[in-house]
């Protein structure tokens, strides 16, 4: 025994490796090498970005606490789980409820008839539905514009025909499209169905001008938009009750879908993901264990040279 470890420190295979010392340590640091203009221009970006990051949060949060609006509360909606799709029968009376009340005042420009498909209406009914309004459309062969039926590739028709009228017929207030207003407000389809079934009688000291309505889901309290949806307003195809709070909401729900048409699609996507990662992180763990066994169960002697 004590021959091996004489040949093993006389080999040299146990000598210690001195350490670093203080002064090599510093040399290893570029912190040392930086000119006093460096280091300002590097304090002075940090602090920008700590300023503009400041400026942002504050002024977010007094947005959403301005105090002049409650703020709607959160719904049990269907489809709000990880890999929850919408619930397509409501989204069909969705739109029953916007073709028949909402489309009076608000756009819907960026939806098209053929989007229908597959989601709310089979091809047949969504060419049906395209069919039931007329397209201003030309110039023919003789240079004159003609009205012709919807097709699947047109977009839902705006009640009118510009800005201008659409604030004259609405005393100054211009409705909004509502092709993505599930996702311009804060609150998305919570913040809808609030706003829907939460007009009251104005409280003391409120003073609403002409054409204005009361609803605290609104900021400021005065909306231009009288209440619309009442018990029973429509009568659904499907014969679904048609009460207020149902009839907000499915128009909720199919805003939802107009404003994220991908939402099902993305979901599945979800599912996809986690299966395949989870298979391939299984068959990644097996490699490894049967690549690895081998070095991680050898067994390594030293044997010294015979003299």
């Amino acid at each position: 025994m004590a021959a091996t470890l004489g040949r093993i420190c006389g080999s040299k295979l146990l000598k210690s490796v001195p350490a670093f010392n203080l002064q090599q340590a510093n040399g290893l640091s570029t912190a040392k090498t930086w000119t006093n203009g460096q280091k300002k221009l590097v304090a002075t970006i940090g602090a920008l970005t700590g300023g503009v990051g400041a400026l942002i949060y504050a002024l977010e949060q007094s947005v959403e606490a301005s105090g002049t609006e409650v703020h709607p509360p959160k719904m049990p909606w269907s489809h709000s789980g990880l890999i929850s799709a919408l619930d397509h029968s409501s989204v069909r009376r969705g739109y029953e409820v916007y073709k028949q009340v909402c489309s009076a005042c608000h756009s819907m420009k960026y939806i098209a008839y053929r989007n229908l498909v597959g989601v709310t209406h089979t091809e047949a009914e969504a060419k049906a539905e395209a069919e039931g309004i007329m397209v201003r459309d030309g110039p023919d062969d003789a240079g004159n514009y003609y009205d012709r039926p919807g097709k699947l590739s047109d977009y839902f028709p705006s009640p009118y025909p510009n800005e201008e009228a659409a604030r004259a017929a609405n005393n100054g207030a211009y409705p909004p499209d509502l092709s993505y207003i599930v996702s311009a407000r804060h609150g998305g389809e919570d913040y809808i169905f609030s706003l829907l079934t939460g007009y009251f009688d104005a409280p003391a000291g409120v003073v609403l001008r002409e054409g204005q309505y009361f609803n605290p889901y609104f900021p400021g309290g005065a909306i231009s938009m009288a209440q619309v949806l009442y018990n029973e307003v429509i009568e659904y195809q499907d014969g679904t009750p048609a009460t207020q709070s149902q009839l907000a909401k499915d128009v909720a729900t199919f805003l939802k879908w107009t404003s994220e048409p991908e939402h099902d699609v993305r979901k599945q996507m979800i599912i996809k993901v986690v299966g395949i990662m989870t298979f391939l992180a299984a068959i990644t763990y097996y490699i490894k264990r049967h690549k690895w066994s081998a070095m991680k169960s050898r067994k390594i002697f030293f044997v010294p040279k015979k003299d």
